[in-house]
This record gives C-alpha cells, structure tokens and sequence, in this order.
C-alpha cells in the first residue's frame, strides 16, 4: 500500500475551502490594502493565524522549513465586480487586472506571509497537544473568518524575478511605489 495518498480531481474549476484565516481584523475597513503594510499602529507585525482543517493537516509536514509562504484566500466579503477600477492611490480607472481590487469574477486573494511558528503559544488542544494544524504568521491582509483556499512555500529561487527588468505598469507613473521600495 502506497504512503501517498492520491485524491481525484475533476477537470471542472472548483475551488474547495481548507481552512480559516484569524485575523485582528473584524471589518473590511480595518483591513490594510496590501499585506505588506498589515502593521500595528505602532509599527509592530499583526501576528494572525492560520487554521487548517484538520483533514489536510497532514500537508503541512515539513513547512516549518519555510520562513515565508503564499496564503491563497477566498475574498468572501467581495461584491460584484467591474472591469474599470479606480484604486486608493490614483483617481484614473485602470483595467481591473492591473490592480489588486478584492472586487473581481473569481475573488481570490494571495498574501506572502512570514511564517512565525506552528501550533497555538500557551494553548493545547483538548488531549493537551499541540494543535499542529495551526499556524501563526505576519503580513496577512484579509478580513478575520476568511477561508483559506491554498498554501504553498516562497521560493526566492523560484518567485523572485531576480535580474530580469520588472515593470509595475501605471504604479510607476504615479510615483507610488518609489517611496515603499527598500532599496
């Protein structure tokens, strides 16, 4: 008998929930706009956590090795949708694929996040275990109860685009970026 266990998939999209994001953040206004500015108000990281099912605990071995991991969430709060947005940081409408707009036909929402640890600090379980199936992280920007769709590790190797030029479109010409970029 194999160690692996295979699952059937269908050829028809559907996206199934794995878990929960707990988050600091009760209302979509208190949400930052991208998880890279989640701070406190007094520039510490928001600590959050992340409950796997226990059902795919199991896919969690070995993440401890990964200092950061991409969360890809279900933007369940979304409304609607429209092809022409205008974002926090430009008054222009720009085509909805060149934003992050939470507002989209597939809602999905993805994060790198810093990996802190795994289980709950100072609680147990109730057989007085560690809960493995939860993670604790910094840098998620998503509404507290949020499912969970996905996560797998940040590979700088495989993520960063390294030499290769990089554009950032119309963020460029509004000059936002420029002043959030550590150089």
């Amino acid at each position: 008998m194999s160690e692996v266990e295979v699952t059937e998939q269908n050829a028809e999209p559907r996206i199934k929930q794995i878990g929960t994001l707990h988050t600091p953040y009760k209302r979509l206004k208190e949400v930052p706009y991208q998880s890279s500015l989640s701070r406190s108000e007094v520039g510490s990281e928001v600590v959050c956590e992340i409950e796997v099912f226990e059902e795919y605990a199991g896919g969690l071995k070995d993440i401890e090795g990964f200092s950061h991991l991409f969360v890809l969430y279900w933007l369940h709060k979304s409304k609607g949708y429209s092809l022409l947005v205008r974002t926090p940081w430009d008054s222009e409408l720009h085509g909805l694929f060149t934003t992050r707009s939470p507002n989209r036909p597939n809602p999905i929402g993805i994060s790198v996040v810093r990996l802190l640890g795994r289980g709950r600090e100072g609680k147990r379980g109730r057989e007085g275990k560690q809960r493995e199936n939860l993670l604790r992280v910094s840098g998620i920007d998503a509404v507290d109860g949020t499912p969970l769709v996905d996560l797998k590790p940040f590979v700088p190797a495989f993520d960063e685009k390294g030499e290769q030029e990089v554009r950032v479109g119309w963020l460029e010409r509004i000059g936002w970026l420029e002043s959030r970029i550590k150089k």
